[in-house]
C-alpha cells in the first residue's frame, strides 16, 4: 500500500469492508475484495450519505473505509487509537480535517480514523429486514461496521507499527456514545483494551427497542416500516430518492415523531438490552477508561429556547414531566435573566454528564484506571456566539489541531461566524499539549499520568476525583453531584415506570 508523508506516514481511504450497495445495503458489513498490486492511499474517501452540511465533500455509500497514520521511524509496537466521530449517527466523516491525526500519531501512537454508515442507512430497522437476519434482527448497522473496522486494525495493525493487543477506542458525542456502546456489545469483545469517551450522549436515557414500545416510542421496525412495507423496493430506490423519504436532521438536532429517529436500538442481539442497564448489572468489559464533558455541553445548537421563568417551566414540565418544582430548586433558577442558562445546564446534565457519571461509576467498580475530565476553557469562539464552552470544543485540542473546529465546515447549519477568526493563544497551546500527550499516555499504558503531564486522580466508588482542564488544570472531586443526583433519580423513576 502506497501512502504520503515522511516523518509520519498517511494512508487514507482504506477500505475495510465491502461496499454496502444493491442488495448489500441494510446488511451486516461483509468482507472486503482483495486488491491486485499497490494501493495508493493518499485521499479521503467520499463520506457516508448524509444531509448536506459536510462543505463540498463527495458522498457515497461506498464509504466504508479507514485511515491511518503511523510514525515512519518507530522502534517497538506501539500504541493504536481508533477515532470514531460524532454527529448524532446522521453527520460527520472521518475526513473533517479537525481529526487529522498527524499530531497524535508523532507522540508514538497509530492513529485510526474510521467511516461508518449513518441515519436510515445505518440506523432504519425493519420486519423484512430482521427475517433476512440470522439473528432475527435488525437496524444496528452502524455499529456492526465499528465492529468491522475494529476487527480489521485488530489484524493489519501490526503491519503498521501497532500492537493489535493494545487498542483504544475514542470518539465525541455519537462518537462517545459508540465507544460506551462497544463496551455493553458481545460482538466487540476483544477487540479493544481501553476507552475514551468525549461527551457520551443518552447512555442512561430511553432508547427505542426493536419490537416493543419502550417510553411512548413506535417500535423501531414498525418505524422503519413506515417509510415502506416492502425492503426490496427501498432497497431499489436510487440514494437520492431513499434521503428524500427517509430525510434527516434538521437544524434544531433531530426529525423525531416522539423521539424516533434513526439511531442504536435495543434489539436483544447487537444491543442486549439498555445500555444503561448493561453498565448497572455489570454486563460490559470491563477495560480502562477516560469519560468526561464540557462545561456548556446544553448550549449546542443554541440550548432549549427559553428566555423567561415562565417559558422555563413550560421546558421543564415537557423535559421533566412531574419534576418541575424539583428542577427548579434544585438549578436555582429565580429570574428571567437565569431561566435560558439554567435551562441549558439542565440539558446538558441529562444529555450528557448524568449518564458519562453512571458509566464511570460502573467502570470504576470493575477496573482501577478509570478516570474522568470536564473541560472548561471557553475561546473567543464561544463567547461570540454564547455557546460558552460548547459541545465538541475540546476536539481540536485533543488532535493539536488548533485552530480548527469540528463545526468548521457547517458554517450554514451554525449560523454565519468564521471558525478560523477564532483567537488561540499560548495558553490553548499548552492545554492542547497536554490533553493529546495524556490521552496517548493512557492509550499507552491505561493511566494518563506520567512524566511532565498534569497529576490525574482515579474516579473511584466514594472518592470520584475528576480533572478540569482548562484556563487551570486541577483536580476535583463530585462534579455537580447535586444537579446530577437529581438526573439520577429522574431517569431512575422514568425506567421503572416504563418497564411496568
Amino acid at each position: 500500500m502506497s501512502g504520503s508523508g515522511s516523518t509520519i506516514r498517511s494512508y487514507k481511504g482504506i477500505p475495510y469492508a465491502a461496499p454496502p450497495v444493491g442488495p448489500l445495503r441494510w446488511k451486516e458489513p461483509q468482507p472486503v475484495a482483495a486488491w491486485k498490486g499497490i494501493r495508493v492511499a493518499t485521499r479521503y474517501s467520499p463520506v457516508c450519505p448524509q444531509m448536506q452540511i459536510m462543505g463540498d465533500m463527495p458522498q457515497s455509500e461506498d464509504c466504508l473505509t479507514l485511515n491511518v497514520w503511523t510514525p515512519a521511524e518507530r522502534t517497538g509496537k506501539l500504541p493504536v487509537m481508533v477515532w470514531i466521530h460524532g454527529g448524532g449517527f446522521t453527520i460527520g466523516a472521518s475526513a473533517q480535517s479537525v481529526y487529522d491525526g498527524e499530531l497524535l500519531a508523532s507522540r508514538g501512537a497509530v492513529i485510526v480514523t474510521i467511516n461508518y454508515r449513518l441515519g436510515a442507512l445505518g440506523f432504519m430497522a425493519h420486519p423484512e429486514l430482521s427475517a433476512e437476519s440470522a439473528r432475527g434482527v435488525s437496524g444496528n448497522y452502524g455499529l456492526l461496521d465499528m465492529v468491522a473496522a475494529l476487527k480489521w486494525v485488530q489484524r493489519n495493525a501490526a503491519a503498521f507499527g501497532g500492537d493489535p493487543s493494545n487498542i483504544t477506542i475514542f470518539g465525541e458525542s455519537a462518537g462517545g456514545t459508540a465507544v460506551c456502546l462497544l463496551m455493553v456489545m458481545p460482538d466487540a469483545k476483544g477487540l479493544f483494551q481501553k476507552v475514551i469517551a468525549e461527551s457520551a450522549a443518552w447512555m442512561f436515557s430511553p432508547l427505542s427497542h426493536l419490537k416493543e414500545t419502550w417510553y411512548d416510542r413506535t417500535p423501531a421496525e414498525k418505524y422503519g416500516a413506515s417509510f415502506s412495507p416492502d425492503i426490496a423496493s427501498l432497497r431499489g430506490k436510487k440514494l437520492e430518492e431513499l434521503l428524500k423519504i427517509t430525510g434527516g436532521m434538521d437544524a434544531s438536532g433531530s426529525k423525531s415523531r416522539k423521539g424516533e429517529v434513526f439511531m442504536p436500538v435495543v434489539d436483544g442481539a447487537v444491543l442486549p438490552d439498555e445500555p444503561g442497564r448493561l453498565f448497572a448489572s455489570g454486563r460490559f468489559h470491563p477495560v480502562a477508561l477516560i469519560a468526561g464533558t464540557n462545561a456548556d455541553e446544553g448550549t449546542l445548537m443554541g440550548g432549549p429556547p427559553v428566555k423567561s421563568m415562565e417559558q422555563l417551566r413550560k421546558w421543564a414540565g415537557e423535559s421533566f414531566p412531574g419534576s418541575v418544582d424539583r428542577l427548579l430548586s434544585t438549578y436555582g433558577a429565580a429570574s428571567d435573566s437565569e431561566a435560558h442558562p439554567v435551562a441549558a445546564k439542565a440539558y446538558g446534565d441529562s444529555l450528557f454528564l448524568q449518564g458519562t457519571r453512571s458509566v464511570l461509576r460502573a467502570a470504576a467498580k470493575a477496573n482501577p484506571n478509570v478516570y474522568q475530565y470536564y473541560f472548561t476553557r471557553e475561546t473567543e469562539l464561544g463567547r461570540r456566539i454564547k455557546w460558552g464552552v460548547f459541545h465538541a470544543s475540546e476536539i481540536p485540542y485533543v488532535f493539536g489541531t488548533l485552530p480548527d473546529s469540528a463545526y468548521g465546515s457547517s458554517r450554514s447549519m451554525f449560523g454565519d461566524f468564521s471558525v478560523a477568526a477564532d483567537t488561540y493563544g499560548d495558553l490553548d497551546a499548552r492545554l492542547s499539549e497536554a490533553m493529546s500527550a495524556a490521552w496517548v499516555r493512557f492509550a499507552a499504558t491505561g493511566n494518563p499520568n506520567g512524566p511532565g503531564l498534569p497529576s490525574w486522580p482515579a474516579f473511584r466508588p466514594g472518592a470520584e476525583a475528576f480533572l478540569e482542564l482548562g484556563d487551570r488544570i486541577v483536580p476535583g472531586t463530585d462534579l455537580r453531584k447535586k444537579e446530577l443526583d437529581f438526573q439520577e433519580a429522574y431517569f431512575a423513576a422514568l425506567s421503572r415506570a416504563s418497564s411496568k
